[in-house]
């Protein structure tokens, strides 16, 4: 038995529940592991609530972690005991001291990155990598000039450290209008919003003619049905993609994996891990991201390894 995070009923921080359960030997194809860190993102709080439906009830939320494997299944090649491993995306279970995984999802973490490093940034990573890479294909992505907007001075100093070369507090001012001076009345190619309800429109209006719409979250709620009419005003393009799809096949999973360790390895990418919480105090950290308590990665440590 092993301790993990589990959900009976939807609902607030408080249905997450720290309890004992089994975890069983890997099958043919499938591997154990031992996590050392888990990635929070705020898609476990929309499985938590029932933003997205969890295939069963209970469940084990989490859909990010770094950590060592502690048993193989009968006839797997190309894993073995020790192996240092991360996977983000599905399956959903990474709340837990152990889990088991399909093979074909893992990757392996190099000797230069660190695990609770690796299950901060890889979901993180690789959605940013297929937004910027192969959503919208910019010719030349490090050339961009970058806009961002934030909820509070505190995160607009973060952004502005990170590279954003303007940053606007959206609770304070309007940025559509904000957009719209920078760029002289131009608009942007394209917006990426995973705030959803509260900025979708806004973002809307600060593309420009031929723009791209790039909705991946709703942290502030789903937003309102788009008529077709809004789209054609300025012949807008409209997606909501989604990782699992960008990296389906193992070859896509490995490259965009591969390019986030990279880019960390490199130093391109500064990650942030502001906030680590023992895994049992999940309900706190889901409690402190939803209050906007965070920034930057936050990430659960199973208690046995905190120790």
């Amino acid at each position: 038995m092993v301790k993990a995070i589990r959900v009976y009923e939807l609902g607030g921080p408080e249905v997450l529940k720290w309890e004992d359960v089994e975890v069983g030997e890997p099958k043919e194809g499938e591997i154990r592991v031992q996590n050392k860190a888990i990635g929070l993102n705020f898609i476990d709080v929309y499985f938590r609530k029932g933003v997205y439906k969890a295939a069963s009830m209970p469940f084990t939320p989490g859909r990010e972690a770094a950590g060592v494997v502690t048993a193989v299944g009968p006839g797997l090649t190309g894993r073995k005991v020790g192996d240092l491993v991360a996977y983000a995306g599905d399956p959903m279970g990474s709340y837990a001291e152990e889990q088991i995984l399909p093979a074909d999802r893992v990757v392996p973490v190099p000797p230069s990155i660190d695990p609770v490093i690796a299950a901060s940034i890889l979901l993180k990573g690789m959605t940013t990598e297929f937004l910027v890479r192969r959503c919208f294909k910019w010719t030349n992505a490090l050339g961009a000039t970058v806009i961002g907007t934030v909820s509070n001075k505190e995160k607009a100093a973060q952004a502005k450290d990170d590279g954003c070369h303007h940053v606007i507090i959206y609770e304070e001012e309007d940025f559509a209008a904000c957009v719209n001076e920078i760029t002289s009345g131009k608009g942007v190619d394209v917006v990426y919003d995973s705030v959803g309800k509260m900025t979708f429109r806004g973002s809307l209006a600060c593309l420009k003619p031929c723009g791209y719409m790039v909705s991946f979250g709703q942290s502030s709620g789903m937003p309102e049905p788009v008529p077709l009419p809004t789209l054609g005003a300025k012949s807008l393009f409209l997606t909501r993609p989604s990782m699992m799809q960008y990296n389906a096949t193992r070859d896509e999973l490995l490259k965009s994996a591969g390019e986030v360790f990279a880019n960390v390895a490199s130093g391109v990418l500064r990650v942030r891990v502001n906030h680590k919480y023992p895994l049992s105090q999940a309900a706190l950290a889901h409690a402190d991201l939803e209050s906007r308590k965070t920034s930057g990665s936050v990430v659960l440590i199973p208690d046995s390894v905190a120790q």
